[in-house]
Order: C-alpha cells, then structure tokens, then sequence
C-alpha cells in the first residue's frame, strides 16, 4: 500500500491529510494555541473528591475541571504522590526511582477518597482531550512514549505488543529491553520494534530517559495547575507511530518544518530522508494531491460511494448512526439480495475510512440494507472486520444482529473531525442576490482603479475563478497588459477553482487579502 503525509502549514496551525493509495484516510488539524493534547503530563490541584462517582475532579488549567476516576489510578498511586513531593519539596530525590522506597499498592476494588487527597497536588496525563462539553480526561498511570517502546515508572514489568506474533522475536526483545531499562521503570515493546537491533532501541530508551530527566527537572519547585512534560505534536506523533516501508512520500509546503522533518525521518528511519519533500508548485498543496476536492466529497451528512449507493451519518450525544442506502443506479438487472450484499459490501470498506477520516469514537450503529441469507451476513462481517484491521485505534465489531444492525465501538481521545462543506455564497453574502454577471470586469476595474489612489508596495496580485482569468490575460492587448499600461504596475492574475464565477479579491506581497470597501448597487 502507497502512503503519503501531506502536511499544509498556515499561520493558525498545521493541516495533516494521510493518503492511502490516493485515497484521504485520515485528516487531522493541529491548531497553534491547543493546550491539551493527548499525553501531556501537568502538575494539578484537586478541587474535589466525588465518592459517589468514586472520581476526583482536578484542575489543570482548563476551563472545565478535568475528570480522574479511580479505576485511572495507578496502583502505585501513593509511591506516585510521595515521589511528586519529594521533588517538588526541593530534596534531592532518586530520579531513576534506584533507592526510592515504594508505598504499599492500592486494591482494584477501593474507594477514590482512600487513595488521594486534597492536600497535595498530583501528576496527571491527559486520556482524552475535553470534548464537547466535557473538560479532558486524567490517568495516573503516567507514561512515556518512543517510536519502539513506551517507559512506565513505578512498574517493573516488560510487556510486549500482542501483534508481534512470533514467540522467537517476543523472548528477543524481552531479554533486551530487560537488560538496558532502568531499574524500577517498566516498558512496553511497540509492534514497531519488531526486528529492530540493538543500537536502535538502546537510542530510543535513552531519548525516553532523557525525557523522564526532564520532566523531574521540570516538577522541582512547580506550582500546580502547570504543564510538566508536553507530548510531540502531532504531525512528529503521525512519523514516530506511523513511518515504515510502505511510507513512499511527506510533502509540506513549509519550508522549516520541511528540514524539521527530513531530521526527524533521519533519527526514526535513517536513509528515508528523501522521501521528504518541499512543495514549490503554482497550485495550492491540497489542490495539487486533490486533498481538498476529497474533503469536499468526504465530510457531510450524506456520503456518495462510486456506485451510486450512499451513506447517511447522523450523530447524538449518546451514539453515532450510519444508515446505508441504495441508489437508483444500484443493481439493474440483478437479484435482490446479491444487490444488497453488493452495496453493503462496499459500505463497509467506506464507513471503516469514515470512521478514520472523521476520528468518531464512542459506539457506532450502522444499519445496513437487509439480507436474508446468514452466509450473506456472515461475509459481511468479516469483511467489515477486515476493513477495520487497518485503523490504529482500538476498536471491536460485533456480528450483526437479528435487526440487521451491526455495532462498532472505537476508542475516542480526542474531538470528531467536523468539517462544514457548505459554503456561504461569496458574491451575495447569504443574502441570495448578486450584482449582473455581465459587470464583473468592470467591478474589478473599479476597485484596481481605487487602490492605484493609494501607493502599493512590491506585488500586488489578483484571484479570480479560472474562466475570468484566462479572459483577463488573453491575447496580446490583454486586460493584463492594458492594466501595466494604465497604471504603470504588473498585476499578477492567479485562478482558483474554488471561487464562484463573479467572486475575485486582491492580495498584497505579503499573500495577505486587501480590504476594498464595496459600493452598494441599489436593486433596479
């Protein structure tokens, strides 16, 4: 399978669209000023025990306080919040737990105000991020995580990844992880480790303890509510999970973040560099990869599948709904049920990419076109577990039930990917009426012949849909070269395939859309 990153890069954050074979499988967005993301450590205050819910809530400076249940304690809850203490306390405390002094465990079964209390702040990690209206969600199980293994303080176990099959190869990394980790800190093996030798992971343990050194370097003298350890962001989250043989291409249109990546790919996977690649093309990032017609088609309440059938996704509080739907198109000449198993069958591949693209999580119903036969059924539900295999979230398919519906439940750490893919109309603002289409050059030459009262600077450039702009520069005498000879300056006509036919705007040097007051045309 061909993989590529697409990574557009903005003044408000960085877009991430993952293709597979062409195909968007995932968007995600990263915006410079999110404060929570899933794994960052912060040091918070306890604002309240609920013996009732047997939770905590804890604030850890977001608007809503954050949600700690006791089932998210670690069992080494006590050593957790001696040692916080001891570091905060300013003592020079053991940083790799050698000579630290454990508390006694707590029981499975407890209650949450036996285990913490007010009094002293506790190191949390974010779960979840908040969503909705909900604010995010804590463990104490802290964790820190590396392209091959993740490091557990306060655990002294080695687990390995239940995707690596091999018995030979678990035993392997066993006895290696076993020998470098440090004492008192537990590891979990990544699927990635996988045949890795030891210079690689020795590499990988030593940036993970570096990263613990850092974070208790960081508690001593800290007051709560504080950030104490921030997880990557995402796109060199997306590398360090995700990059391997068949990852043929990252393409970004920042140049900086372009080098950040090539080092990045040279640490997880030398000799890879080369599949980073800078975007110096006239056409938009996402125009130029169709990432944005894709996005168009893909978001929506109703989703069309190339035969014609589509899905309808509706969403409520408790649950997501997909509803799967027949075309007129579907089927001509062909029985009912083979019909039915046709369409359900394509579904399934393109509700698993749904799921992936639009990040749901929770509990997903989807009721597919009925079928009598079981062997039908049962195709169907292998089929739908086998689309799933591929998603990186944990996730369970049940078999279909007697109604026909199928249920799917999918791990959420984060907020649903919401893409609004109606427009406000440009030309009339909503308000359903526009000026003659006739007039629109002669707009244009107006609101160029109003910014020439006012002196301009470098570049100056104008974006029209693409049948204004071929009109503007064809020919010799074009309205291009009739406008440098009027005005003395070059305007520089660029089209784009996402404007309407009357809409056009000018853009100074700095790509940076400049303001003309429009005149109200009085309705004849």
């Amino acid at each position: 399978m061909d993989r590529e990153l697409i990574i557009k890069s903005g003044a408000s954050g960085v877009e991430i669209a993952l293709l597979e074979d062409r195909t968007l499988v995932e968007f995600h967005r990263e915006s410079t000023d999110s404060d929570f993301n899933v794994g960052d450590i912060y040091l918070g205050n306890i604002t309240k025990i609920n013996p009732g819910l047997n939770a905590a809530f804890v604030d850890v400076g977001h608007q809503k306080d954050a949600f700690l249940h006791y089932t998210d304690l670690s069992p080494n809850i006590k050593s957790l919040v001696k040692f916080t203490n001891i570091i905060r306390s300013g003592d020079k405390g053991p940083v790799f737990l050698d000579g630290f002094k454990y508390e006694p465990e707590i029981v499975k079964t407890g209650k949450i105000n036996t285990a913490i209390s007010r009094k002293y702040p506790l190191l949390v990690q974010i779960l979840k991020e908040p969503i909705s209206t909900k604010g995010p969600r804590l463990t104490c199980e802290i964790s820190i995580a590396g392209r091959y293994m993740v490091l557990t303080p306060f655990n002294n176990t080695v687990g390995v990844s239940k995707k690596i099959q091999s018995q030979e190869e678990r035993n392997r990394l066993a006895r290696l992880i076993e020998s470098i980790k440090p004492r008192n800190f537990g590891v979990v093996i990544r699927t990635n480790a996988e045949k890795m030798g030891v210079a690689e992971l020795h590499a990988d343990m030593k940036s993970l303890t570096e990263k613990w050194e850092l974070m208790v370097k960081t508690l001593a003298g800290k007051k709560a509510p504080a950030i104490i350890l921030s997880e990557v962001d995402r796109t060199s989250g997306f590398l360090r999970d995700m990059l391997n043989e068949s990852f043929s291409r990252i393409v970004t249109d920042d140049k900086d973040l372009a080098q950040d990546l090539k080092a990045s790919v040279a640490r997880i996977a030398k000799g890879k560099e080369n599949i980073v690649a800078f975007h110096q093309g006239k056409a938009p990032l996402f125009d130029a990869f169709g990432v944005t017609k894709q996005i168009k088609s893909s978001f929506g309440k109703s989703v069309t599948m190339r035969s014609g059938a589509y899905l309808v996704i509706e969403h409520t509080e408790a649950l997501h709904v997909v509803d799967v739907n027949s075309g007129y198109k579907v089927g001509a000449g062909t029985d009912q049920d083979a019909n039915a198993l046709n369409v359900n069958l394509e579904a399934a591949h393109e509700i698993s990419r749904q799921l992936r693209l639009r990040d749901i999580g929770g509990i997903i119903i989807v009721d597919f076109i009925d079928m009598k036969s079981p062997d039908h059924k049962k195709q169907l539900y292998n089929v739908m577990k086998d689309a799933m295999s591929l998603d990186r979230a944990r996730h369970t398919v049940l078999p279909l039930s007697k109604f026909g519906l199928l249920q799917i439940t999918r791990q959420r750490v984060r907020p649903e990917v919401s893409i609004s893919t109606t427009e406000v109309c440009p030309a009339c603002n909503g308000s359903g009426e526009i000026g003659p289409g006739i007039l629109v050059i002669d707009n244009i030459e107006r609101d160029l012949e109003k910014l020439m009262l006012t002196p301009i600077a470098g570049k100056l450039s104008l974006k029209v849909h693409p049948f204004i702009g071929a009109y503007l520069c064809k020919g010799i005498l074009s309205q291009q070269v009739k406008w440098f000879r009027k005005y003395r300056k070059w305007i520089y006509i660029a089209s784009d395939n996402n404007f309407q036919m009357v809409e056009y705007h000018f853009f100074d040097k700095n790509e940076e859309e400049i303001q003309i007051e429009k005149a109200e045309v009085a309705p004849v």
